[in-house]
């Protein structure tokens, strides 16, 4: 479903993804690990068509992402790391919105979105202002919005990023359960080891732009030699503390800034 090949990203001189290729199959849930800077974002931006690479090859759903946007814009669904919400429409009106921008045909609106809302547990709420959602509902909401044109491809950029243990137990509950039933495959990214753990089928790990390993949480401890994925991931990344990951659209003086502060 997803294919990437020798994947490289540069601003200026500083690479933020170097030389990465790995596939994720049909229906596989598949984790994108690394530190901050590590590259996890600007990989996903790139196979959203929000970034162009500096090299190298990306499909999607059988499309090449940069000779074909279009077909791989209405493959996939996404939710952002940031909130991108209208907080203040209901909800219902974000979704409604949403099937506008994607073309979802007129008669299947309504239906779909009472739907995915239902699956998500927020019919109830559907005339609620964003506003007046929790943080976990928000996550949600997006997620079913994210769905609402049958996306071929998940991704999720640090879906829990702030929510209580109970909340981030609940929403991949709703995603794990949303894959297996739509047979639809999800890329994630997450700083929190036991998600990718619990919930992904495969494991990439990726460190200043490079993918250093990859297979299930099984195979990673026993290429690593360790008895659990944290172990696994500080012998292959390191114990120092990162700086914050640089964003793509920043200025170049930021990006050496940054550079400067590691």
């Amino acid at each position: 479903m997803i294919e990437v090949e020798h994947l490289s990203k540069s601003f200026n001189k500083f690479k933020a993804v170097d030389d990465v290729s790995f596939k994720v199959e049909k229906g596989e849930l598949f984790a994108l690990l690394g530190p901050n800077g590590a590259g996890k974002s600007t990989t996903i931006k790139m196979l959203t068509t929000l970034l162009k690479p500096s090299s190298g090859k990306l499909t999607l759903n059988g499309h090449d992402v940069m000779r074909n946007p279009d077909a791989v814009r209405s493959s996939f669904g996404i939710v952002f790391q940031d909130p991108s919400l209208d907080s203040d429409l209901t909800a219902y009106e974000n979704m409604e919105l949403h099937a506008v921008l994607y073309n979802v045909a007129k008669g299947q609106v309504k239906p779909r979105v009472e739907e995915l809302m239902r699956l998500v547990g927020l019919w109830e709420r559907k005339d609620s202002l964003v506003k007046t959602y929790s943080g976990g509902m928000k996550r949600r909401l997006e997620i079913a919005r994210g769905l609402l044109h049958h996306p071929k491809v998940l991704f999720l950029d640090e879906p829990t990023l702030g929510l209580d243990t109970q909340t981030r137990n609940l929403l991949w509950q709703y995603v794990d359960n949303l894959a297996r039933q739509n047979d639809m495959t999800v890329l994630f990214t997450t700083h929190y080891l036991e998600e990718a753990e619990n919930n992904a089928d495969r494991i990439a790990i990726i460190d200043q732009g490079k993918l250093l390993r990859i297979g299930t949480p099984k195979e990673l401890l026993k290429d690593t030699k360790t008895t659990n994925l944290e172990q696994a991931y500080l012998k292959l990344t390191g114990h120092e503390i990162r700086d914050e990951e640089v964003d793509p659209h920043e200025s170049w003086r930021a990006i050496r800034r940054a550079r400067t502060m590691r």
